[in-house]
């Protein structure tokens, strides 16, 4: 069973490699063939070449940005789950939270950006509070969307069985509520790692997002690639380790059955 989930990850891991390969040939024959200029769009080799010459360069971008991901993402999923925890217990709650997170889930994030630098600085604060900002909505939404579909027979036994609300939320609603709750983990990773970008671009010293608009300012376009494929790289890294978590903690769920398979392999 172990032998046969690590090699169904290895063929999904080959195959993306497969076909970024495809992709990165006919972009290099591309760039060959009709002679385009580095600053206007380089080779993959140019890239490349340049993340091999200095990788601790970019290495130290990374984890600057992967930082204000992690303590935006985490900051998010502790206050989404309690105001999703308010929204099932207050009607109150409910009416006034969905409205404000609405609100400011629709307007643009780069456009309170500035706000976020006046209030709180320039060092890492703003770009964790936007990473929060725009990642809390879809925890928010999915947590709520469990916490309320729990089969309503367990919910009645408890009750008739004058189970506090306290353990009737902690043994039978957040169980129940893992896989929705996972679902806005999630997207909401990725849109934190979004947020810590679009702060960075705003104002910052580091960071992928820095070193985009630096990259720019210079028309240092290899660079500016180099940290494009990066955030693709890592980008893609965080979602699936967050689907890892997802199939780690809940194995048994039906979203984790591969056809024709038992659950969790």
């Amino acid at each position: 069973m172990t032998g046969d989930f690590w090699s169904t990850r290895f063929g999904r891991v080959l195959n993306v490699i497969v076909m970024l390969g495809v992709v990165f040939a006919v972009w290099e024959a591309l760039v060959m063939a009709f002679q385009i200029r580095a600053f206007l769009l380089p080779a993959p080799s140019m890239i490349f070449a340049a993340l091999w010459a200095d990788p601790g360069f970019y290495l130290r971008h990374t984890a600057e940005t992967l930082g204000e991901t992690a303590l935006g993402f985490a900051a998010a999923v502790v206050l989404g789950t309690v105001m999703a925890v308010g929204v099932i217990s207050s009607r109150f709650v409910e009416q006034t939270l969905y409205t404000l997170l609405i609100a400011l889930h629709s307007i643009p994030k780069i456009a309170l950006a500035p706000l976020f630098i006046i209030w709180l600085g320039t060092d890492l604060q703003p770009k964790v509070a936007i990473a929060m900002l725009i990642a809390i909505f879809p925890i928010v939404i999915d947590t709520v969307l469990g916490l309320r579909t729990v089969d309503p027979d367990m919910l009645d036994l408890a009750r008739s069985l004058r189970g506090p609300k306290r353990m009737i939320l902690w043994k039978i609603r957040f169980p129940s509520a893992l896989p929705s709750m996972f679902a806005g983990f999630k997207v909401g990773i990725s849109m934190a790692f979004s947020g810590a970008i679009v702060g960075e671009f705003v104002s910052s010293q580091a960071g992928l997002g820095y070193l985009i608009i630096s990259s720019q300012a210079s028309f240092d376009t290899t660079r500016m690639f180099a940290a494009m494929i990066l955030l693709a790289v890592v980008g893609t890294a965080l979602f699936f380790i967050m689907e890892f978590t997802e199939g780690a903690v809940i194995p048994w769920h039906v979203s984790r059955r591969r056809p024709g398979g038992p659950a969790g392999h």
